[in-house]
């Protein structure tokens, strides 16, 4: 099962995510990965889990 997101091809430091997510809804990609590393040292998000998840499940870079 893939989602209608693809990772970043140009703006990405790891997989690509973070930049793909920006990229999707047009949001500032370095303000999108300070708010999911804040809420990643939350004990209530798992960041890591739910980068991997979204890594898995995002299609390749277009």
């Amino acid at each position: 099962m893939k989602i209608n997101i693809h990772r970043s091809a140009n703006d990405k430091m790891i997989a690509g995510v973070i930049g793909g997510i920006s990229e999707q809804y047009n949001w500032n990609s370095n303000l999108v990965r300070i708010l999911f590393v804040l809420l990643a040292i939350t004990p209530m998000f798992p960041g890591i889990i739910a980068y991997l998840v979204l890594w898995i499940l995002m299609r390749d870079p277009e």
